[in-house]
């Protein structure tokens, strides 16, 4: 099982591994409040696709498709994630404020379809 939750949000017994998966650290946290995460920045999308992105609701249907693709080709990055995921539970962490509009949303349905 692949879950999502933000950066901020607390540490839950059901968690299990956790992976970061941003591209840049998320604001106001300490890396020793992330010890025991494992930083997944290279399956985040690309610094080009995330900046013309830009948080843009009207862009979110085109992103999905635009960061499918670069996941597809970066097989190398989220295969870790989802062996963890055939091993227990796995939740993705990341830092946005919009809770449906946001690359871990596509990364955990992009691994659902595969697992």
């Amino acid at each position: 099982m692949i879950r999502i939750k933000r950066v901020y949000e607390p540490r839950q017994r059901g968690d299990g591994r956790r992976f970061l998966v941003e591209r840049l650290w998320p604001r106001g946290v300490k890396k020793e409040a992330l010890e025991a995460v494992v930083w997944r920045k290279d399956v985040a999308p690309s610094a080009a696709l995330r900046t013309w992105y830009g948080h843009r609701v009207e862009r979110w249907p085109e992103f999905q498709r635009r960061y499918r693709k670069e996941l597809g080709a970066n097989r190398r990055e989220w295969e870790p994630i989802l062996a963890a995921g055939r091993r227990g539970a796995v939740t993705l962490l990341y830092s946005a404020r919009d809770v449906e509009h946001n690359s871990a949303v596509v990364l955990r349905n992009f691994l659902d379809a595969r697992q």
